[in-house]
């Protein structure tokens, strides 16, 4: 009966010192600390705007062309027995330097020629004024007054004379083509093609080639109305000749040279609407001076040309510059903002702004999928520089 009532009250006992101790815990507990959710500003990274200033740079492309191009032309019939070793595709030669001989022995001949026609004509021209003479005399002591010109023979002192200029152009003439037996290079330049050689029968007119003259290179640059707002373009009776460099990748290796822009060539391209401007390069090859790499003809370059200056100008890149001419700032306050801006010109790297920007502002250049004006951010480097440390802004970010 004892064990009954045990099994009873054992239970009921348990139950209620459960209970209890569950109040007790209840009642012991401390309230959850609350904690106000802050809102997490996004990083970002700024460039500081610096006014600058400035010389624009204006942009364009050509190929190097030479200023002098020349067609040798035969002018005297005969066949080649002499060619310069210089001769040859590529090859350099002086001005003056003979290229190519053509034999010569009939044009000495045609020189001996009239010569001797020459030395006949004077010899019958010296015995006509002697004729002239006595006449002269005859006349005077056997008539008086004015002489006929028939009796003093000077119609046929005309002809004699007539005769001596007639035999010195003859002569002039055989030796400018015993001269031009002898082709020489009217300038120093290079061998672009030959089209003859050593042997071969030429005639007058024959086309021996063609060469390039090396002393100056030139290069068509196309330029739009715009670029030409930012130049000095050579005008008046002082012109300003801007300072050219050109640039091309050589041999893997890039190179650059110094020229002038000299001239435009005044009319607008119809098709293109653009204006052609020349650069002058001075001894393209480098034959003057020493170790440097020459600009050779048909080569394709990229020029920079230097145009007018201005001051207060901020550079922004270009991908910074949103439509409508809008840029995305970070205010004093840490937060977004769109600045509508004035730019003066662009290029391929950045947009040149002149109004809507002052010094000290922070740019943003991190990309925001969707940027909204008094959106809450946090500065993280700027102008590629922590604010504190790397680290830092990690515990910072861990943090929020």
């Amino acid at each position: 009966m004892a064990k009954q009532k045990l099994k009873i009250i054992l239970p009921v006992l348990i139950l209620f010192v459960a209970i209890a101790l569950m109040l007790g815990l209840m009642k012991g507990r401390q309230p959850a600390e609350q904690r106000e959710d802050l809102p997490v500003g996004v990083l970002v990274d700024t460039i500081t705007a610096q006014p600058e200033t400035l010389i624009y740079r204006i942009g364009s492309q050509g190929t190097v062309r030479p200023k002098l191009m020349t067609s040798l032309v035969s002018e005297v019939n005969g066949r080649i027995i002499e060619v310069s070793p210089n001769f040859v595709e590529g090859g350099f030669f002086a001005a003056g330097e003979v290229l190519v001989t053509v034999e010569q022995d009939d044009y000495l001949t045609a020189v001996k020629a009239a010569e001797a026609n020459l030395a006949r004509a004077t010899a019958a021209l010296q015995e006509e004024l002697a004729r002239v003479r006595v006449a002269e005399e005859e006349w005077a002591s056997f008539t008086e007054g004015d002489a006929p010109e028939l009796g003093l023979r000077r119609p046929q002192l005309a002809r004699e004379l007539a005769n001596v200029r007639s035999a010195e152009a003859d002569l002039e003439r055989a030796a400018r083509d015993l001269s031009r037996t002898e082709i020489r290079a009217p300038y120093a330049g290079l061998l672009q093609s030959r089209a003859v050689n050593l042997g071969q029968f030429i005639s007058r007119g024959t086309v021996l080639g063609s060469i390039f003259g090396t002393d100056l290179a030139e290069v068509r640059l196309p330029l739009s109305d715009n670029d030409l707002a930012f130049m000095h373009l050579p005008s008046g009776e002082q012109p300003q000749f801007p300072a050219v460099e050109l640039s091309a990748l050589v041999a893997g290796q890039q190179q650059q040279w110094q020229g002038k822009l000299v001239r435009t060539e005044g009319v607008l391209d119809e098709r293109s609407r653009v204006i052609y401007a020349v650069v002058q390069v001075d001894d393209p090859y480098r034959l003057q001076t020493d170790g440097q790499q020459p600009l050779r003809f048909g080569r394709f370059v990229h020029a920079s040309i230097d145009g007018i200056s201005s001051e207060q100008v901020i550079p922004v890149p270009r991908n910074l510059l949103r439509p409508g001419n809008q840029i995305l700032l970070v205010n004093s306050d840490k937060q977004l903002e769109f600045r509508t801006v004035q730019v003066q010109r662009t290029d391929e790297r950045y947009a040149y702004v002149v109004a809507g920007l002052d010094a000290g502002d922070h740019l943003a250049v991190s990309a925001l999928p969707n940027p909204l004006a008094g959106m809450q951010v946090r500065l993280g480097r700027v102008n590629g520089e922590w604010l504190d440390s790397p680290a830092a802004a990690g515990s910072d970010m861990a943090g929020d």
